[in-house]
């Protein structure tokens, strides 16, 4: 019955959303069509591979150090492609950096021989390996400009075949030829293993470059039928590159660390993945798969059935005195990229207080020789407490070595739980700039009426443009859309608004980053478009929003299909019901003369902290400031059960029994905290010589410094 009344009240305010607000004016783009169909009548190997010999072909990649590249891969931005298919050209090679091995850097001078040219041309297509000729051509042509066909066509420019071209192929799926069309026959053929390799690695159904079910149909059934059936709507998937892609690539290539990835936690092993923890008193984070007031399942085996075995870390605020906190301190890492940014991501549940704090830090040190740091409040959140996971992204600007501190602070008022974080990744890529949760997707999917509308928040890009995302509903997929409304800026910008570059992002919410399949599409203004780029308060019409908020907005454009219902309830799209969509407007102008962009830039903010002065304990690293209170607080006590914990304040067991250090005791701590005081004055004062960067052994050596520095 509970359930009923659920669902007809969410039927009901799909259905008064849908009869209130006004049908939004939208353009759609061309459907999402496979490489197959783009190319139909090219007569191009496989689909999309250019020149050779169908007769003559290696299978799956290349043997050969010949048809490697060098690293990093020079490309070239043709003159031919239009805006869209640059931006999206560079958020590919950002999936390479991010995933794998392989970077791309742009042309030295303009005599540089053998690199990558992209350009538009007819089709998608490109050739296998890297080729003796001058300039290597790979088309991204219309309807091609998407980061899944940009990545397809590089993987083959990197030396890969199609997956189904393995010689191994027929264990794993069937052909179908009385239903290939006329002709096309030729594209199925495999040889024998003599001239190709699979890198040891077990045949792909969700690889990147496995054709569709229905590749060269003449239009009467599958022409690939896969052996497990489960897999049989898998094939062909065009999100991203899959695991073993990723790993035949760096086996091929013969690395395995990736250009811009840093960490990645989800808290299941003890060890915390080299994370320290430290506080005040005697409330800490605490490794937990569950906490009273909520959440009862860690986010990482959301949705799965798989209650209590996941793990997070919790910090209770239920009680203890306001101004209690706790740290939550990453390894140190050293910055490897030109562009000094980062984007730190994690999920967090708040059950606490509406004042409770979650205030995330950086600390950057200069050299091996500093053991304190200097700290950069980054992030804030606090606020009514909601009884589900959220995202969050915090953009950093980390120029040296530097370690990211998770700081949970209990505010005035009552709690019934506290802040809990959770699959944590770290990597040196700009962070989607907003990030829309849309609650009960799956839900609402199923139960709205055909072409209703959801809109997102109106957001404002960094130059102060505000723009407006939109999902529209079907039975069985939906639509995505963006379109520019008014803003408080719009009498001082320039219009028409071009080359702004509006990404989304369908989230894959595998708790890992590298493992990630999202389904990503991007728009482009132009300048010669109809009313999508100019001023909406002379083109748009005026609407009202559901909050009675009155505003112009333009005519949307974007995607009719942007993914099936088939395709949300693969993989991790959906967690707890609901989708995360992440959304970034990006001025891509510099495009049109150069083949890269600038480095970004991240606002500098200024938050509240409460009692940040109460304790100088806070102003030290967790490991130092741990090294300090065992060495300084060491109970003498016969209490067996009395010990310190790893924050460094004893254990609750010692507190109870009002066990208290000798006098001698406390006078050698205070002397060591007014020496270790004296000792961060003189750092802040003089430290200001040339910055040594950590090598890789950089928390060892630190260690070692601590070590000799407390002795």
């Amino acid at each position: 019955m509970a359930y009923m009344l659920h669902v007809l009240l969410l039927l009901g305010l799909a259905s008064w959303t849908a009869l209130s607000l006004p049908r939004p004016r939208v353009q759609e783009k061309n459907e999402n069509l496979d490489i197959t169909e783009i190319n139909k009548g090219l007569n191009l190997i496989e689909g999309d591979i250019k020149g050779g010999s169908s007769r003559t072909r290696q299978k799956r990649s290349i043997r050969g150090d010949q048809y490697r590249w060098p690293l990093p891969v020079p490309y070239d931005l043709n003159w031919s492609l239009d805006m869209n298919a640059k931006g999206v050209i560079l958020k590919a090679f950002e999936q390479f950096r991010l995933k794998t091995c392989i970077d791309f850097r742009p042309r030295r001078w303009w005599f540089e021989q053998h690199l990558i040219n992209l350009k538009r041309s007819i089709g998608c297509w490109s050739k296998v390996g890297r080729q003796p000729s001058w300039a290597q051509d790979i088309s991204i042509g219309s309807n091609c400009d998407t980061v899944a066909t940009v990545e397809h066509e590089l993987m083959h420019a990197l030396g890969f075949w199609h997956e189904q071209s393995r010689y191994d192929r027929d264990d794993y799926i069937t052909i179908n030829w009385e239903n290939i069309e006329a002709g096309e026959e030729y594209n199925f053929e495999i040889r024998t293993n003599d001239t190709n390799s699979t890198m040891d690695t077990p045949y792909d159904y969700f690889s990147l470059l496995h054709y569709p079910k229905d590749a060269f149909s003449k239009g009467n059934g599958s022409t690939i039928i896969t052996k497990l059936p489960e897999f049989q709507d898998v094939i062909g998937q065009r999100l991203d590159m899959s695991h073993y892609d990723v790993e035949e690539l760096n086996k091929f290539y013969g690395c395995n660390e990736s250009i811009s990835f840093l960490d990645y936690c989800s808290f299941e092993e003890e060890s915390l993945c080299e994370m320290s923890v430290c506080s005040r008193r005697s409330r800490r984070w605490r490794r937990v798969s569950h906490a009273a007031g909520g959440p009862h399942s860690d986010h990482t085996y959301l949705g799965t059935g798989s209650h209590g075995t996941g793990f997070f870390m919790h910090f209770s605020t239920k009680r203890g005195s306001v101004g209690d906190s706790t740290r939550l301190q990453t390894r140190r890492m050293t910055p490897r990229r030109s562009c000094k940014i980062q984007c730190l991501e994690f999920f967090y549940y708040h059950s606490g207080s509406w004042s409770d704090q979650l205030n995330i830090w950086i600390r950057e040190f200069d050299g091996v020789h500093d053991i304190i740091g200097t700290r950069r409040l980054m992030s804030q959140t606090q606020g009514s407490p909601v009884n589900y996971w959220q995202l969050h992204h915090v953009p950093l600007n980390a120029t040296k070595t530097f370690q990211v501190e998770f700081e949970a602070r209990k505010g005035p008022g009552s709690s019934s739980g506290g802040f809990s974080v959770d699959d944590i990744n770290l990597s040196e890529t700009e962070c989607p700039h907003h990030t829309w949760p849309i609650r009960n997707f799956e839900e609402r999917l199923s139960i709205s009426a055909n072409n209703s509308f959801l809109h997102s928040p109106k957001y404002y890009s960094a130059d102060g443009y505000r723009y407006q995302t939109m999902v529209r509903l079907t039975k069985d997929h939906f639509g995505v859309f963006f379109r520019l409304v008014s803003g408080i800026n719009d009498d001082t910008l320039k219009w028409p608004c071009a080359s702004r570059q509006v990404t989304v992002t369908l989230l894959d919410q595998n708790p890992h980053i590298q493992k990630r399949m999202s389904q990503q599409r991007s728009l482009t203004t132009t300048s010669f478009g109809l009313y999508e780029s100019h001023n909406p308060r002379i083109w748009g019409t005026l609407e009202t929003d559901d909050s009675s908020d009155q505003f112009y907005a333009n005519e949307g454009i974007g995607y009719g299909l942007f993914m099936s219902a088939t395709v949300l309830r693969s993989r991790e799209f959906l967690k707890g019901g609901g989708i995360f969509l992440l959304i970034s407007m990006q001025d891509i102008s510099p495009l049109r003369f150069k083949d890269t962009l600038p480095c970004p830039s991240i606002p500098v903010n200024t938050f509240p902290v409460q009692n940040e002065d109460d304790d100088d304990d806070d102003d030290v690293p967790c490991t130092t400031q741990n090294y300090f209170h065992k060495t300084a607080l060491r109970p003498t006590t016969l209490n067996t059960t009395a010990s310190t914990t790893r924050s460094g304040v004893f254990s609750d067991n010692f507190r109870k029994n009002d066990v208290i250090p000798s006098a001698i005791t406390i006078v050698a701590g205070f002397l060591l905290i007014v020496c270790f005081s004296l000792a961060v004055v003189y750092k802040r004062g003089c430290s200001k010589g040339k910055i040594t960067q950590i090598t890789s052994e950089e928390n060892r050596l630190f260690l070692q410094e601590q070590e000799r520095y407390t002795a």
